[in-house]
């Protein structure tokens, strides 16, 4: 997903909007983790990037979303940013005690 979010609009309130917008990334999140894994994968992650803009995103985690959408609302930006991309991963394995 890669998506630039408007939270202004003359009908709809922003605090509405930013539940919207947060209703729909977890919406997304959950999709994408009920797809099937690859062979030799356990588990899908994700990079994300939030900013005002595409050019002056950064990289944040995938739990640091809902804060960067407040932190856009009190900020009052018209709009964001927003991208998450999934890919498979491995575990590391935990060292064996001896």
């Amino acid at each position: 997903m890669k998506k630039t979010f408007k939270l202004t609009d003359e009908k709809i309130k922003p605090a509405r909007l930013v539940e919207a917008v947060k209703h729909e990334v977890r919406k997304y999140l959950k999709r994408e983790r009920r797809r099937n894994l690859p062979a030799g994968t356990d588990y899908w992650d994700f990079d994300c990037k939030f900013g005002a803009t595409e050019a002056d995103s950064k990289k944040i985690h995938v739990k640091e979303i809902d804060e960067c959408i407040n932190q856009a609302e009190a900020d009052k930006l018209e709009s964001f940013y927003l991208e998450i991309i999934a890919k498979a991963a491995t575990r590391g394995q935990a060292p064996a005690d001896e």
